[in-house]
């Protein structure tokens, strides 16, 4: 689907502890298929203090009822505006912006995610087992409160907990946890999106198992398009936006 501005609705809205909203939207266009890991950008209005856009990754997609799910955690100004709006009310936003996921068939994968980094592997595991893959999830968290919409996980496949205060299945980090201990026995493609530390290092665990896998960049993206040079990444290739080129990479591809 080519990227456009687009005035949308607020169909739904759905707050959870932590300062955690899910917002459903629904654009005035008919929605064309969407990669996994795209993302949109929101414009923040009526706050003269706030005047970049905020990023989200687009948590779900359905077609036959024109939606878009989006997951916001309420961190500063700009999320805190947002968070004011309420269902009936309107957003203006650019979509879908980026590169997704790879889309791999027949496969066993590990979608592993860390605090509100779940968000985009909802709508990769809808695709994925379109494309007969086995889809297996890892999320993290400092503590089971932070840990939201499980139940929609459970769904489309085994789902493994991680806390780090132990209050929830796991005790300890992501990466500690043993189903990572010999990937290459049961996993071929590794997706992760959560805190940058986390992400590459289970990148590099992917690397040391020759295992492919790909990661989402979560980077300042004030405008979406490549102009502000907000969300520079380092890649073998040299310096790239990565609201143009990512969010979505191969570990390979990076330099960390």
């Amino acid at each position: 689907m080519k990227k456009r501005q687009s005035i949308v609705s607020i169909v739904s809205k759905r707050e959870f502890p932590g300062n955690y909203i899910l917002w459903e939207i629904r654009p005035p266009e008919k929605l064309e298929f969407i990669v996994p890991g795209q993302f949109i950008s929101v414009l923040v209005e009526n706050n003269p203090k706030v005047f970049l856009r905020r990023p989200f990754s687009i948590h779900q997609v359905d077609y036959h009822s024109n939606t878009i799910w989006f997951l916001m955690k309420m961190v500063g100004e700009g999320t805190r505006s947002l968070g004011s709006l309420r269902e009936g009310d309107h957003m203006d936003i650019l979509y879908p912006l980026g590169n997704g996921f790879s889309l791999i068939e027949n496969a066993n994968v590990l979608l592993v995610g860390g605090g509100y980094g779940i968000a985009p592997l909802y709508h990769l595991a809808e695709e994925l087992i379109q494309k007969n893959t086995q889809v297996t999830f890892l999320f993290g968290a400092k503590t089971n409160t932070d840990l939201i919409l499980k139940e929609k996980f459970e769904k489309h496949g085994k789902l493994m907990i991680t806390t780090e205060d132990g209050s929830e299945g796991f005790k300890g980090m992501v990466i500690s946890h043993p189903v990572l201990s010999h990937p290459e026995n049961r996993i071929d493609f590794i997706y992760t999106c959560g805190p940058e530390a986390m992400m590459f290092a289970v990148a590099d665990i992917a690397l040391k198992h020759n295992i492919d896998c790909e990661l989402s960049l979560d980077h300042v993206m004030g405008c979406g398009i490549g102009v502000c040079l907000s969300c520079v990444a380092k890649t073998v290739r040299g310096h790239e936006t990565s609201c143009i080129h990512g969010p979505v990479y191969n570990s390979k591809d990076l330099v960390w």
